[in-house]
């Protein structure tokens, strides 16, 4: 079965980036014909510096490999480099409907709630990610239940293509990860960590030092109650106790059994020791990749080159049964 995912290359990758898409996309490749974007189109819905960008990318190809992902088994590239996927989603803009885009929660949130002057881009985008999954025949789609819906709207738009146009495109199916696809804000657990929240405090990054990493932890929100207990009433501290479990591999249940009678401030402790063990040898391997520039841009034009030769049968065969081939 083919699998497909991707992530925007923005200049912070937190530990929930890691564990709910780079760590199981690691896994994914072990039982899937896994293709993995670096998805720069979407991040252009929003201004980027270019310079800025460019880097981003880079970094973006280093922690994927630095994660575990294998080149030599997954199709690792750049979505820009495969002009395939612009073309098919201007095709699938003419399929899809006014209503479905201004239904995504995104829009709504940015151009109707906060009333931003929002780019046409991210009013379309959604359109543009259904055309990623739907190039490469995607059986399934890996992704967080904020992005739910717009597999929805791929398989939607896939079934009203293959029926007004002949079968072409496989309908896929989400694949939601529940065990840490959500981790929580540190300095609010009543909403997803973000990289783009005010305050630092909320997200850990993938680059932060152990001592940062310990701060944010140490000061991390929880409550007032005794004990440690994995109880979701209380968010703060099931949310540190699922990034402890992420990070060792333990239950829950467990680790909240060993730290109930020894207090907050040991588990704590703990729990940074824990994920800053996780990641030291990812941070070291990421450094050690970044320092090769041409090493990097290399495996990505080796991963397009093997995208490309999928996508354009793909959109030779859209175009065609659509009248567009002479």
């Amino acid at each position: 079965m083919r699998a497909l995912t991707g992530i925007q290359p923005t200049n912070t990758l937190h530990i929930g980036n890691l564990f709910g898409a780079l760590l199981p996309a690691v896994e994914m490749q072990k039982t899937y014909d896994l293709t993995m974007m670096i998805v720069d189109l979407h991040a252009i819905t929003v201004p980027q510096d270019p310079a800025q960008l460019r880097k981003n990318i880079l970094f973006l190809a280093a922690a994927y490999l630095a994660a575990g992902i294998d080149p030599e088994k997954t199709v690792l590239f750049q979505q820009s480099q495969v002009p395939a996927h612009a073309e098919l989603g201007w095709l699938l803009q003419t399929v899809g409907r006014m209503s479905e885009l201004e239904r995504m929660t995104q829009y709504k949130d940015k151009a109707t709630a906060k009333k931003e002057n929002v780019s046409v881009g991210l009013f379309t985008y959604p359109i543009l990610m259904a055309a990623d999954i739907l190039l490469h025949d995607a059986d399934v789609v890996p992704v967080g239940e904020d992005q739910k819906q717009h597999v929805e709207l791929t398989r939607d738009l896939a079934e009203r293509f293959n029926r007004d146009f002949g079968e072409t495109f496989v309908v896929p199916k989400p694949i939601i990860r529940s065990e840490g696809a959500r981790i929580l804000g540190l300095d609010n657990p009543e909403k997803k960590m973000s990289k783009s929240a005010a305050s630092a405090k909320n997200y850990i990054s993938m680059t932060d030092d152990a001592d940062t990493i310990a701060k944010k932890i140490r000061s991390a929100v929880t409550d007032s109650l005794p004990g440690i207990t994995a109880d979701d009433s209380r968010p703060g501290l099931k949310n540190l106790l699922t990034i402890h479990s992420l990070a060792t591999g333990r239950s829950i249940t467990d680790i909240a059994a060993e730290f109930d009678s020894q207090g907050n401030k040991a588990f704590k402790d703990a729990t940074a020791t824990a994920l800053i063990d996780f990641l030291s040898p990812i941070q070291q391997k990421m450094t050690e990749l970044l320092v090769d520039e041409f090493a990097l841009i290399a495996i990505l034009a080796k991963g397009a080159e093997k995208a490309a030769a999928q996508a354009n049968t793909k959109i030779q065969l859209t175009k065609a049964h659509m009248g567009l081939v002479l």
